[in-house]
């Protein structure tokens, strides 16, 4: 890495990647860097931006629909265009999108972008592939993606969760759900449902309604249930809503003697906070994700179709007559994997020093 100060700017878009770019954020500006965030209003992005109080741009809001969604990248493109060249990035870093990484290219910037995303359409790979990567100067991936880039470099970035989670970076807080009226010393399970409208969601699915009613009601016998839901929940679930802050999610998440849910993000955070996961949807088996396979190879995720097989092995888990040691699994996974944050900001300030510091401490752990 150089001592030059770099002007870097955060492309934020859905919830999840102001968890992902959030602890890189408050790194970067540590150091020094400047740092500009822009915005979608998505869900409860914005909302968990400014609850972390992170400054930032919204430049357009979610559409409904093809023509709708067509529509605000546009709009969004304009804005960001005008921002950014105010701004002058050095680096623009974000999720793979059609505005981030043209306006970069427009403006000389560099390209950082995170996938981490299978599309199961061929048209959209081919688009994919065809509009965006060719523009792209660093693409970071999970272990087994396919990264096509020829022209820019191709990173693995194992867990990008981890960013964010790693013990160095999240420390769970009883207190702070406490003040909401979690009470941790007790068991309690947390249920999350996918809204399955996303691009990369096409033909996919997960819990049925009658499904979540069956593992909603099985659960109860146990403890205390939180559901948190994409899509607007059936006035019959709406007593078991979650009213826990968004930003604290992890902490819940942490405690609790459960997860299940056909989310795949939150799936993966629990699974590394420790916390024994059930995942269900339809796409778990077809061209699985390295991720879930590492996570459930190591015990800390069960993946299924079937949601009876699914609310059997979650009646078991809680039953807790096995005594597992969740949190050890936990730290075994976490001394097997880098600190992806600090490759992520080394691989913003400086690719080169980034990839061979990396290379480093992957002979340094095999060596020990």
């Amino acid at each position: 890495m150089t001592g030059d100060t770099r002007r870097v700017l955060f492309d934020i878009n859905h919830p999840a990647q102001v968890h992902l770019f959030r602890p890189v954020i408050r790194d970067l500006e540590g150091r020094g860097h400047e740092t500009l965030v822009t915005s979608r209003d998505k869900e409860i992005t914005t909302e968990l931006l400014d609850a972390y109080d992170i400054p930032h741009e919204c430049l357009s809001t979610e559409g409904g629909g093809l023509l709708a969604t067509v529509a605000e990248m546009a709009v969004k493109g304009v804005r960001l265009f005008e921002i950014a060249r105010e701004f002058d990035p050095d680096v623009v870093v974000a999720r793979p999108n059609p505005p981030a990484i043209y306006v970069a290219n427009l403006l000389g910037a560099r390209t950082v972008m995170l996938r981490d995303t299978v599309i199961p359409s061929r048209f959209l790979r081919a688009c994919y592939r065809g509009l965006m990567l060719p523009f792209v100067d660093d693409l970071c991936a999970p272990e087994g993606f396919e990264t096509d880039l020829t022209g820019g470099r191709n990173h693995t970035l194992g867990f990008q969760e981890l960013t964010y989670l790693h013990p160095d970076r999240f420390e769970p807080d009883r207190d702070r759900l406490a003040a909401h009226g979690v009470a941790t010393d007790e068991p309690y399970f947390v249920l999350r449902f996918a809204a399955w409208e996303a691009y990369h969601d096409v033909g996919g699915g997960g819990w049925s309604t009658e499904g979540k009613r069956e593992l909603i009601d099985a659960l109860s016998e146990y403890g205390t249930v939180y559901v948190t839901s994409e899509a607007d929940l059936p006035a019959e679930f709406a007593e078991y809503e979650l009213t826990v802050p968004s930003h604290l999610i992890h902490d819940l998440l942490y405690f609790a003697n459960l997860y299940a849910g056909d989310s795949q993000t939150m799936a993966t955070e629990a699974a590394l906070l420790g916390t024994p996961v059930i995942r269900v949807n339809s796409k778990v088996g077809d061209h699985e994700m390295h991720n879930f396979e590492d996570l459930e190879r190591r015990g800390l995720l069960y993946s299924f179709r079937d949601e009876g097989s699914a609310l059997a092995k979650a009646r078991e888990l809680v039953d807790g007559e096995d005594g597992i040691d969740w949190q050890r699994r936990r730290r075994e996974l976490i001394a097997d994997k880098p600190d992806v944050g600090a490759y992520l900001r080394d691989l913003i300030l400086d690719p080169d020093a980034a990839d061979l510091d990396l290379e480093n401490r992957r002979l340094t752990a095999a060596s020990s």
